[in-house]
């Protein structure tokens, strides 16, 4: 049970939906591992994971949950803090964020077609939460370094 929260990531449904997540990831990945880092991208995507089943197994605790959409959604938001600046949220996370967390709360309130619409939610804040806690961490070793 324990090695599910980690490994649902990797199965999915069918073709289809296999190939859709991994052609994002393959999208949105390289940009995202070289702004973060291989070894910080690896812990989201292993703490995102467990979040997600977590929160599967506590609220929906006779549904499987499969796919790497959580991951897709979390990219997708750290991609968009690609270019922070000054402590300041670019225009383009708010939009992102705004619109693809958005459509999922509408998609999962309008439709009833096995997503899991949380996944998704959960993978974008958990994403936003990252890369907002990555550059302002980052912020603030800059500034302890030019302090005299």
């Amino acid at each position: 049970m324990y090695l599910r929260l980690f490994t649902h990531t990797l199965a999915h449904q069918d073709l289809s939906h296999y190939s859709g997540n991994f052609l994002l990831l393959l999208a949105v990945g390289p940009l995202v591992e070289e702004k973060y880092g291989s070894k910080n991208v690896l812990i989201m995507i292993l703490t995102t994971s467990a979040i997600i089943g977590l929160i599967n197994v506590i609220f929906f605790p006779r549904t499987m949950l499969l796919g790497a959409s959580g991951i897709v959604f979390m990219f997708i938001l750290l991609a968009s803090f690609a270019n922070m600046k000054d402590g300041r949220i670019p225009l383009t996370v708010i939009l992102v964020g705004t619109l693809y967390i958005g459509n999922e709360i509408v998609s999962g309130v309008l439709s009833n077609d096995n997503i899991s619409r949380m996944a998704h939610i959960i993978g974008g804040l958990l994403g936003a939460l990252f890369g907002y806690l990555y550059h302002m961490n980052g912020l603030q070793s800059k500034k302890g370094k030019y302090r005299y």
